[in-house]
This record gives structure tokens, sequence and C-alpha cells, in this order.
């Protein structure tokens, strides 16, 4: 594999458990180089999400990652954050490092735009895992940037599967509906990984187990992380598992044939308060985004535990 093979990506994220597993899984896969970690107001606000990204890096000894802080809150609501998911830390089941190094002093919103305008055209994987208020600030201040994005790869929304916000909504898309709105009418590639293929991504005991096997600081910090994170699911859903929402954008990086999906027109609600941050398929209208619905766990859980085992 060459450098010009590997697919680069800047990974925008709000660190939450799920978060750290993703970022875990692009680290140890040589398929992949993260060129930047843009930090977003979600599962916890800032500044916490950032320290998170920070004390994350240093644990897995790739503090040569630059991280920039961003948006504080989403576009038009007030900040909804999820200690009651995470711990109040964000990554609680693990204690990070103190990092050597901070964040860089540009806003990730414009570090998302330099590193796109100085790329050449279709070359810039955007991976949000959280709420879409960066890459939908960077979209509204410089729309030149889109044709320089290859694909938005976003964990977020719930279409057939029901909410774990509200009833309609999916946490990411109820944060900030007004950017999910943005970044589905830019034009830029979409792929989505709601809800509907993420809870079929269950993390059973038996899977944390044999990533504890590793016996590394990074796969015992992931392990503990894992059985936190799965406490709040085990007690809302009654499943035996901790469904990794965010990893599955990476997997799909790594080996699109884990997933299978179809391609929609798709939509959210950002005006009608009743049903805000739900998304939906538009019957009829062009495609707009590939929606993901299935996923091969066996080949995904592999892949995880043994990525993030020999990191």
């Amino acid at each position: 594999m060459t450098e010009t093979t590997k697919r680069s990506l800047i990974l925008d994220t709000d660190p939450g458990q799920d978060d750290a597993i993703a970022l875990f899984l692009a680290l140890g896969s040589p398929e992949l180089i993260v060129e930047a970690v843009t930090t977003v107001a979600g599962n916890v606000p800032q500044p916490l999400v950032t320290e998170n990204a920070l004390g994350l890096l240093a644990l897995a000894d790739r503090e040569d990652i630059p991280v920039y802080r961003g948006c504080e809150r989403p576009m038009l609501r007030d900040l909804a954050t999820a200690e009651h998911v995470h711990g109040p830390s964000g990554v609680d089941g693990a204690i990070l490092p103190q990092p050597s190094r901070g964040a860089e002093p540009e806003h990730a919103v414009d570090a998302i735009i330099d590193r796109c305008l100085a790329s050449g055209d279709a070359t810039v994987t955007l991976c949000p895992i959280g709420p879409l208020t960066n890459i939908a600030m960077a979209i509204v201040k410089e729309p030149s940037i889109v044709p320089k994005i290859r694909e938005i790869v976003w964990m977020g929304g719930a279409f057939k599967e029901t909410g774990n916000t509200t009833t309609l909504a999916e946490f990411n898309a109820f944060v900030d509906p007004h950017a999910a709105h943005v970044v589905f009418t830019a034009g830029a590639p979409l792929t989505i990984f709601p809800l509907d293929v993420t809870h079929k991504a269950l993390m059973a005991p038996v899977h944390v187990e044999g990533l504890e096997a590793f016996g590394s600081p990074v796969a015992d910090a992931a392990a503990g992380m894992i059985r936190f994170y799965e406490k709040h699911d085990v007690d809302k859903y009654d499943i035996v598992g901790a469904p990794l929402h965010d990893p599955c954008v990476i997997a799909y990086l790594i080996d699109p044939s884990i997933f299978r999906g179809h391609t929609a027109h798709v939509a959210i609600d950002h005006n009608n308060e009743g049903s805000i941050g739900n998304t939906y398929e538009v019957e009829g209208g062009a495609p707009t985004a590939t929606v993901m619905t299935e996923v091969d766990a066996d080949r995904f859980f592999s892949l995880v535990i043994e990525r993030i085992g020999t990191l």
C-alpha cells in the first residue's frame, strides 16, 4: 500500500466513548491517514470535547496529529449534551493521560476550509461523527470548498428506526438540525450511518473481552469505555451490547463491503419544534445521499478488535 492509495480524512468529533473507539480504529488502520481532528460541542460541551480529543491522541501516542477546537454551540439552537449517556467527562470508563500538546490556534471551521482549499477537487474526506455544526459553518462561510470534498461520511439520523433522543430524532441530528439541513442540501457526496444500521452493530461482552485480551493501554481504555457506555443502552433498550455508532463510519472507509445501503433524497425537519431533528427520505426526489442500513457485524467487530488491539 502506497501513500497515494491511502485515504486521507478530517475527523470531526465530540468525544464521547464511541467517538474514541472510532478515532482509535482510524489510527490503527494503515488504509487511512488522519490529517486533523476537529472538535464540536455535542456529547459534552467545549472545551471538554477538545481536551478529550487531545487526551485520546496522547494515549495512542499520536500527538503529531493537530487538533482544532470548533463550535461551542449549534447554529441556531441551545446546546443539548448527553452526560447521562457518556458520563461527566464524556469518556467515563477510561483515564486519559495529560497531553503534551494543546489545540491549534486556528478555529476548526477555518482549518476545514483551509485544508479543503489547499487540496485538489474531490480529494477531501470529511468524517463528522457528532453534530454537523463545524461542517455546515465551513460550507456557509466558504461554499467553494464543496467541489473539493470527495465524500462526507456522517453518523447521524434515524429513518425507519426510532430515535434515541426523541421518538423521531437521533442525537447528532437533534442537536443541530439546521446544520444537517445545510449539509444535506450542499451538493457534496454524502453517506449517512443512521441508527437503522448502527443499532445492528452491538458489541457484546465477548467482543469486549477479546479486545481487552490484548492488554495494551489503548485496548484497556477502549474496553473500559465500552463497558461504561453499554450501561445506558442496557437500561434503556433492555439489550446486551454497546452500539458502536461512530466506528461504523471508519470501518466503511476501510472496507465499504462490510455495509449495504441505498441511495435516497434525504431531508431533516429543522422548523417544526415538535419533530425537529427527524431525518426522512423524500419519495420521488433525486438521490442526494447513500443511507446505510445493513452491517456484517462479525466482520465489523473482527476489524475493530484487531485494529484497536494492535494499536
